[in-house]
């Protein structure tokens, strides 16, 4: 019988989601004061076709965050990772030169970002994760809250 790691994140910092919430407040009132109480919304206001517009942008944005995931999978036969919706990568053991936790501090925010010491950073929250050096010289980063149970799976099948 073979083992699975299977780890799915995602933003669930609460001093995220007051902002995230408190950013979309201003274009729900915009919208109450200028439509229904027909007052101007600041001093040089958007028509409301343009109000509705940075609403759906705005709400938009939180849609994105609230179905953002990072997905990690390792088994026999690889690294799994898929950020959804942006990026997804699986990886053969056979292409990887080495594997290891890390404890890779702050990379300057979470989501995806390029480190000249990790490659590609793929993080949602904290600072320890999976450094992948591929055969072929490319380099990321997989952020995980899990780092004992992924490094006794990167220790059974990496070899």
């Amino acid at each position: 019988m073979t083992s699975k790691f299977r780890e799915a994140q995602q933003f669930t910092q609460w001093w995220l989601w007051l902002i995230l919430l408190s950013v979309a407040l201003i274009p729900i009132y915009g919208m109450y004061k200028q439509m229904v109480l027909g007052e101007q919304f600041g001093n040089n206001p958007m028509s409301d076709s343009g109000l509705i517009l940075f609403a759906c942008f705005v709400f938009g944005i939180i849609c994105l965050f609230f179905y953002m995931r990072l997905i990690t999978e390792i088994d026999q036969s690889g690294i799994q990772m898929n950020f959804v919706p942006f990026v997804k990568k699986k990886v053969a053991w056979k292409e990887v030169l080495s594997a290891q936790i890390v404890n890779y501090g702050f990379v300057g925010g979470w989501g995806i970002r390029l480190s000249t010491k990790y490659g590609t950073v793929y993080n949602i929250q904290g600072n320890k994760g999976l450094a992948i050096e591929l055969q072929n010289g490319r380099k990321f980063l997989i952020g995980t809250q899990k780092e004992t149970e992924m490094e006794e799976m990167v220790k059974k099948y990496f070899k």
